[in-house]
């Protein structure tokens, strides 16, 4: 038999073979691609209440983070084990199908890519623009409620401001890397998740631990930790806008879309 002959499989063999063999790249770009189309052209309405909705889950990350580290002895491993909390916001997220931006930095961006047209950009900005606000008003309510109310133990809420500290002692040029390194993750998790069936759960858990694991930078999630310390009166309202809030933005965009959405459509550009 040489190496052009293919072995005589049955219509049973021919399954098995092609569940192993996995989603091709191309299938899994129209997969997110169709996706992509669906968030597009959902209403406004919509889009606003399950963002508001994720920035409100996403700062379950912040107190899961929180919590652990509050409890667990000041070692240098603390932050390893500490950062498997962060994981919990955006498995209630991803799982329940909320809309969370750093999300929106692939799934939409690979319709455009393959018409891009002024009207495709017009409804990408539309969902980013709905999405973000979305995220960042749950996230304040979020920040707010534990100011306010103080739901948690004194000392779990000084461990989320504590969290929220370190994280403000990156400067404008560390917030902006470490949101490509972030937005980059989010991306190949969104990539991964056509492909990964029973493992998503597992597949969400280790991207997002990383990224807390890291110390990389989160536009949505450190939203949360931002307010914190501007509601308490820690960091003003200014100084989250231009040393957090944008330079993460821009670093999430950059990692979600300018170089992963790109480098993804680039493998199969001469397949769709």
């Amino acid at each position: 038999m040489t190496t052009d002959e293919e072995i005589e499989l049955d219509h049973d063999e021919e399954e098995s073979v092609e569940e192993r063999q996995g989603l091709r790249a191309p299938v899994i770009y129209e997969i997110i691609r169709r996706e992509g189309e669906e968030e597009l052209s959902r209403p406004a309405l919509s889009l606003v209440t399950s963002g508001l909705i994720a920035g409100i889950a996403i700062g379950f990350s912040v107190v899961s983070e929180a919590i652990l580290h509050a409890y667990l002895p000041a070692t240098p491993w603390r932050h390893l084990i500490e950062s498997l909390g962060y994981t919990v916001g955006f498995l209630i997220i991803i799982l329940a199908r909320l809309q969370l931006f750093t999300e929106n930095t692939i799934t939409p961006v690979l319709p455009v890519l393959l018409s891009p047209k002024l009207s495709a950009f017009a409804r990408t900005a539309r969902l980013w623009i709905i999405v973000l606000t979305a995220n960042v008003a749950g996230c304040f309510l979020f920040a707010a409620t534990l100011v306010a109310s103080k739901p948690l133990p004194s000392d779990v809420f000084n461990a989320a401001l504590s969290i929220s500290q370190h994280m403000m002692e990156n400067d404008v040029w560390q917030m902006f890397v470490r949101g490509i390194f972030s937005g980059w993750l989010i991306a190949a998790l969104v990539w991964m998740m056509p492909s990964a069936e029973n493992a998503k759960f597992w597949v969400i858990v280790l991207m997002t631990y990383l990224i807390a694991a890291g110390n990389f930078t989160h536009v949505v999630a450190g939203s949360v930790e931002a307010f914190l310390l501007v509601l308490t009166g820690e960091l003003s309202l200014t100084s989250m806008g231009f040393q957090f809030f944008l330079p993460v933005l821009a670093g999430n965009i950059a990692g979600g879309t300018l170089l992963f959405s790109l480098l993804s459509y680039g493998q199969i550009a001469e397949e769709v």
